[in-house]
Parts: structure tokens; C-alpha cells; sequence
């Protein structure tokens, strides 16, 4: 049987006990034994270790000789290296310590019974301890108890909420089936007005560019007339092959010479050609090359033909597109409303999935964020979904994780909440961030720090985690 105290921690009814203050009461028993454990040291009967290892006459407990494997037949000396010696501590918590340190000059034991023989010089603060002690546990059950109450309508509006959402989500998906018959219908509309405005737009568009081939062709028609004249050197109305090698700017085997033979191949294979031959046969084969002195007047003329706007449509095309994008317009509109119902809806649907506590009691702090200053960085916890670190003076804000799941024990699932897969460290793993609740009146960021290199831990308050204040409690081992 073990020796160390089922007391390490107070019980909440522990600390209404020892708020109201309660007699002790002091049973006789071995120096260092606990009134748990009072019942295996009697007194004129033989003692067995409480491993069951060994019996011993009851005169060699406490004799400061360790016969006991476990260190139980020496519960009152430092003999044992193992054993463990009891402070009473009356007016205060009880509490083990190591034997070791028994008598050892140091004063472990607020009622000074573990230097009985070291000539330490203590003084018994127990009632001193238990008396502030009783005042921080009176202050922690107060808040525990307003806490709880604030839980209470926490639990209510969550519940009323959480109804409120699924009607509003039941009237979003009826809604929805509404948007999508309209964007459905008026998809048809605007497909049926198109068509006809495209095969108009399509006609004007032909028209015109048959209107501007036309006039292209007849400005180079002009053009090429205008180099005819140029070429004709003895204006006799024929461009010949002589005239041609004239101009070396027109040679087409890089010698920088049009011979007789190159100068018959541009015209065509003949000896002469007139205007009308020249428009329609040779200009076109040697505009690329021919070097004129009018020429940068002819392009600036020919821009200005393909720099021309296009008419506006005529009232029967300009009808059919007025038709059409008032039917785009509509099918716009009502698809842009079918995207907000739709995005509102999965917005619900995914707040509705979140795991807000047994009673929804975590639920208002959804959408909520909660910040808390240091020296060097301004730290942001929106609870379900993310946590973060910014620079007090400026600067990027850094991701510490995005909400993952509760992390608790299995029997204290919601009492700790797990944030991963933050911005990633250099040359080491993503920063990830774990926050302890904690009971409390304000919804709050109580502390913050790097435990290890980027895993960081939060300390929350929040008077959803507080629990009901339970009257007496179970008597802790000295009363």
C-alpha cells in the first residue's frame, strides 16, 4: 500500500471544507504516519511491511534502521531511502515528503515535524498558510459559483441560438431550391436572347469589314497609281522592264542589281505593263521593297482607314442587344443571390458541426477573437479557428496554428484545445499552439509562452469551463 497522500490537490468540496475551518483532531500513531495509514501500526502487535515483504517486532518502527523494502517500518526517520514521512500540518493541508529529508536542518513541514531532532529553529506557520490558503479557496469557489451562473445563461442563449440557426438554415435551403429554379429559367431567357443578338452583331461586324476591304483596296489601288507614276520615268503610260532596273532597292538576288531578267519576272514575264496591270499583278510583288518618296504619306493614309471605328449598330441590332443584357443582367443577379444563400448556408452548416461542449456552452466565443499584449508582440486567439503573434510595433502578423480539436483527457476533454499547422519555422516545424482553460468571470487571454521552440501555450479563462459548486466534501485524513 502506498504511502503518499490521495490529497495533492484540493478537491473543490476540500476547499469548502477548509473554508469554514474544521477541529483537528490529533490520533496517536508513529511520527511520520498518516491517520490513513494509522490502522497498520498498532501498537504491542508485530509490524509487516506493507509490501507484506517482512514482519517485525512493532519496538523496530522508528528505531532509524530500514528493514522494509517499501521504507514503511521507518515512517518517522530519513533510515529508508524510499520511505515517505507524513506532515501532519493542523490548521493547514496535509502533505508527504521524501524521508530524506527528515531532520535534514530544513523545514519542509509548515508544523515543524519533520526537524524533531535537527535543532532547526521553525516556526509552525500552518494556521498562517491554511488561513490565507482559505481565503484564496473561498475566492475561488466565489468565482467558480458566479462563474457557473454566467455558464447557466451561456447554456440557455447557445441552446436558443443553436435552434435559431437550423431554422434560419431550414429557411436558407428552401431559399436556395427558389434560386436555383429562377437561375435555371433565366439561364434559358438569356440563352434565347443571345442568339439572336449574336447573329446581328455578327452581320454588322461582316458588313463593316466588307465596307473597310473595300475601301483598303481601293487606297492601295490609289497608292499603287501614285507609284506608277513614279516608275513611268518617260511617262508614256507603261512601266518597263528598263524603268525597273532603275531602282536596286528592287533586287531579289542580293547583288545589289536588277538584272533584265529579274526586272521581266516582277512585271509579270512581259516587257511593259500599264496602270491597271501594275495595280492588279506587279504592286503587290514589290511594295515590301520599293522605296517611294510619298511613301510615309501613303501609310499614314492607310493607318487612318484602319484606325476608323466601326458604326453604331442600327436600331433593330441595337433592340435584340438591349433585350439581351437586360437578360444578363437578371441571370447575374439571381445567380449572384443563389452564391450568398449558398455561401451563408455552408457557413451555418459548418458552425453547426463544431463541437461547442456538452451543452453548447462554448459556442459564443465562435467568431470571437481575444487579444493579449506583451512587451514585444500582440497575441490573437479566435477560438475554432486560429491563433496568431504580431509584432507590437508593426509588422506581418505569423500564424500559430488553426483550430484542430479538443486535446483534454479523456475524462476533461474541454478543458485544453489544440491549434496546428501555423506558419512554419525556420529550419523546424510548423508552429503549433495548445490553450488551457481555465474558470473564470471574464472571457480572457491570461498568459502566454514558448514551453518549446515553436509550440506555444495559451492560458484562457473563461467562465463556460467552470463547474457547479458542490456543498461539504469528502474529509481529507487528519480530521
Amino acid at each position: 500500500m502506498a504511502l503518499t497522500s490521495v490529497l495533492e490537490a484540493p478537491s473543490l468540496g476540500l476547499l469548502l471544507l477548509l473554508a469554514v475551518g474544521a477541529s483537528v483532531v490529533e490520533v496517536k500513531r508513529p511520527r511520520g504516519v498518516s491517520l490513513l495509514n494509522q490502522q497498520f501500526y498498532e501498537e504491542n502487535k508485530p509490524f509487516t511491511c506493507l509490501d507484506g515483504s517482512k514482519t517485525i517486532p512493532f519496538h523496530e518502527v522508528n528505531d532509524d534502521y530500514c528493514d522494509c523494502k517499501d521504507g514503511s517500518d521507518e515512517p518517522g526517520t530519513s533510515a529508508c531511502p524510499n520511505g515517505s514521512f507524513h506532515c501532519t500540518n493542523a490548521g493547514h493541508r496535509p502533505r508527504y515528503i521524501p524521508s530524506s529529508r527528515v531532520n535534514d536542518g530544513i523545514c519542509d513541514c509548515c508544523d515543524t515535524s519533520d526537524e524533531y531532532n535537527s535543532g532547526a529553529s521553525c516556526m509552525n506557520t500552518c494556521k498562517e498558510q491554511g488561513r490565507k490558503e482559505r481565503e484564496a479557496l473561498q475566492k475561488m469557489a466565489e468565482i467558480a459559483k458566479e462563474g457557473f451562473k454566467l455558464k447557466q445563461q451561456l447554456i440557455e442563449d447557445a441552446k436558443k441560438s443553436r435552434e435559431d440557426k437550423q431554422q434560419k438554415l431550414a429557411v436558407l435551403q428552401k431559399e436556395k431550391i427558389s434560386w436555383e429554379t429562377q437561375v435555371e429559367a433565366l439561364k434559358a431567357v438569356k440563352e434565347t436572347a443571345e442568339k439572336p443578338e449574336q447573329e446581328a452583331k455578327e452581320r454588322h461586324k461582316k458588313a463593316w469589314e466588307e465596307v473597310q476591304a473595300a475601301r483598303k483596296l481601293e487606297k492601295n489601288k490609289a497608292v499603287a497609281a501614285e507609284i506608277f507614276k513614279e516608275l513611268d520615268d518617260n511617262e508614256d503610260g507603261f512601266v518597263t522592264v528598263n524603268e525597273i532596273q532603275t531602282h536596286p532597292e528592287l533586287d531579289s538576288d542580293g547583288d545589289g542589281v536588277v538584272s533584265e531578267q529579274e526586272a521581266e519576272v516582277l512585271l509579270g514575264g512581259v516587257g511593259q505593263v500599264d496602270v491597271t496591270s501594275f495595280q492588279e499583278t506587279v504592286w503587290a510583288g514589290i511594295q515590301d521593297k520599293y522605296k517611294s518618296e510619298n511613301q510615309q504619306n501613303n501609310l499614314s493614309e492607310k493607318e487612318e482607314v484602319e484606325e476608323e471605328k466601326m458604326p453604331a449598330y442600327d436600331e433593330e441590332t441595337q433592340i435584340l442587344i438591349d433585350v439581351a443584357e437586360k437578360a444578363r443582367n437578371e441571370f447575374s443577379k439571381a445567380e449572384k443571390s443563389l452564391k450568398e444563400v449558398e455561401s451563408s448556408i455552408g457557413s451555418l452548416e459548418k458552425e453547426l458541426m463544431v463541437d461547442f461542449g456538452p451543452d453548447g456552452e462554448f459556442s459564443y466565443m465562435f467568431s470571437q477573437c481575444y487579444e493579449m499584449t506583451t512587451n514585444e508582440y500582440i497575441y490573437k486567439l479566435c477560438p475554432f479557428n486560429k491563433v496568431a503573434q504580431k509584432p507590437k510595433h508593426g509588422g506581418a502578423e505569423t500564424s500559430l496554428g488553426v483550430w484542430g480539436s479538443w486535446a483534454g483527457p479523456e475524462d476533461n476533454k474541454f478543458s485544453v484545445m489544440k491549434y496546428e499547422h501555423g506558419t512554419g519555422c525556420w529550419q523546424g516545424p510548423n508552429r503549433s499552439t495548445t490553450v488551457k482553460l481555465s474558470c473564470g468571470k471574464e472571457t480572457a487571454v491570461l498568459s502566454t509562452s514558448e514551453p518549446s521552440r515553436c509550440e506555444y501555450l495559451m492560458e484562457f479563462s473563461t467562465p463556460a469551463f467552470c463547474q457547479e459548486v458542490q456543498d461539504g466534501g469528502s474529509e481529507h485524513d487528519e480530521l
